[in-house]
C-alpha cells in the first residue's frame, strides 16, 4: 500500500480544497477604476488612495472615526407604526425593510449617538445612504426628534450628517410630514441657544436637502457631494438649458454662498472639533492634547483559547 498516494495526497486535496476566498475583499472606485483592497479602503475611511473620491460610509465607521476612541453610546429612537399604508409595489415595504436590515446591519436609515468629540461632548446623527437610499420616513422623523431632545437634555451641540435620495416613498404622505416635525426640532435646539452643524455627504437630495439638511448654523459638505432638491438631468429636461459644469456639486454651491465649507473626510472630526467649541464659547483645542478617535476598522474579538482539560470518562 502507498501511504503517500492513499492517505497523504487525499489529505492534503481536501485542505486546500476546503479554502475559500472571502468575497468583497476588492471595491473599484466609481471615479477613477481603481480597485483598492478593503482594508486599505477602510483605514482610509472609504476615501480613494488613488483619486480622493468619497465613497458611502457607515453610520457606525463614521462614528468610529469621530468620536475619542470610537467609543459612542446609541440614543434610543421610538419605533413608528410598521407600515401603516400596506405599500406593496413589487415586493411589500416590510420584505423591503428586512432586506436592507439584512444587508446593513441596522434597524433603519439612522443612528443617532453620543460621546466626546475632541472632549467635547456631542449628540450626533447619520443617515446610511445603504438603507434604501437613506430615505426620509417616519424613523428618520423619530431619530432626528430624539437626537434634538437629547441635545436639549444634555446641553450638547448636535451634528447632523445627511445622505439621502429624499422621502420615502412607501410612507406616502407621512414621510413627507417629516419635513416639518424635523424643522421644529432643529428650532427646539436652535431656541436652547445649542449648535446645530449639518455635513452635507453624497447624495443629499430631496424633502431631506428642503428640510433639516439645510438649517444649520454652519454647513459643511464633504467633497463632490451632490446636493440638491430635483436632480440636474430633471432640471434641464424642464428648463431646456445646459446647466453650468460641477451644478449643485459641494464645490459649486460653496462658491455660490449656499455652504460654508467643503471639507476632506479624513479632516472632518478636526474641523468638526475646531467649530464645535468656537460656537460653544469654549478655547480653541490644542490638537497634540487631543484623544484620538477610533480605528476605522475594529480589531477582531480574540478567540477563546481551546478548553484541554482533561475530563474522565463518562461511566
Amino acid at each position: 500500500m502507498n501511504w503517500i498516494s492513499n492517505y497523504v495526497r487525499p489529505r492534503i486535496n481536501s485542505i486546500f480544497s476546503r479554502r475559500e476566498m472571502p468575497e468583497n475583499l476588492w471595491t473599484k472606485c466609481d471615479e477613477c477604476g481603481t480597485m483598492l483592497f478593503h482594508r486599505e479602503i477602510a483605514e482610509n475611511l472609504n476615501v480613494c488612495t488613488s483619486c480622493g473620491h468619497h465613497m458611502p460610509i457607515a453610520p457606525r465607521m463614521r462614528f468610529r472615526a469621530l468620536f475619542d476612541a470610537g467609543v459612542f453610546t446609541e440614543v434610543e429612537v421610538p419605533a413608528p407604526v410598521a407600515d401603516p399604508l400596506q405599500f406593496r409595489d413589487q415586493k411589500k415595504y416590510p420584505d423591503r425593510l428586512r432586506a436592507a436590515q439584512r444587508a446593513t446591519g441596522e434597524k433603519e436609515a439612522m443612528l443617532v449617538a453620543e460621546g466626546e468629540m475632541g472632549r467635547t461632548p456631542v449628540v450626533a446623527a447619520a443617515q446610511d445612504f445603504s438603507f434604501m437610499g437613506g430615505s426620509m420616513g417616519m424613523y428618520v422623523g423619530n431619530a432626528i426628534i430624539a437626537a434634538a431632545r437629547r441635545a436639549v437634555e444634555t446641553k450638547r451641540p448636535l451634528i447632523l450628517f445627511s445622505a439621502a435620495g429624499g422621502a420615502r416613498m412607501q410612507e406616502g404622505i407621512l414621510s413627507l410630514m417629516q419635513m416639518p416635525r424635523t424643522t421644529v426640532a432643529v428650532e427646539m435646539v436652535k431656541e436652547a441657544g445649542l449648535p446645530y452643524i449639518v455635513v452635507l455627504t453624497h447624495p443629499t437630495t430631496g424633502g431631506v436637502t428642503a428640510s433639516y439638511a439645510m438649517l444649520g448654523d454652519i454647513q459643511i459638505a464633504e467633497p463632490g457631494a451632490l446636493i440638491c432638491f430635483a436632480g440636474p438631468r430633471v432640471i434641464e429636461q424642464t428648463i431646456r438649458e445646459k446647466l453650468p459644469e460641477g451644478f449643485q456639486r459641494a464645490e459649486y454651491l460653496r462658491d455660490h454662498g449656499m455652504l460654508d465649507r467643503v471639507t476632506h473626510r479624513l479632516e472632518m472630526r478636526d474641523e468638526l472639533i475646531t467649530v464645535t467649541r468656537m460656537l460653544m464659547g469654549l478655547p480653541p483645542a490644542v490638537k497634540g492634547d487631543l484623544p484620538a478617535p477610533g480605528p476605522a476598522v475594529p480589531e477582531p474579538e480574540a478567540e477563546a483559547p481551546e478548553d484541554t482539560t482533561e475530563r474522565p470518562a463518562e461511566g
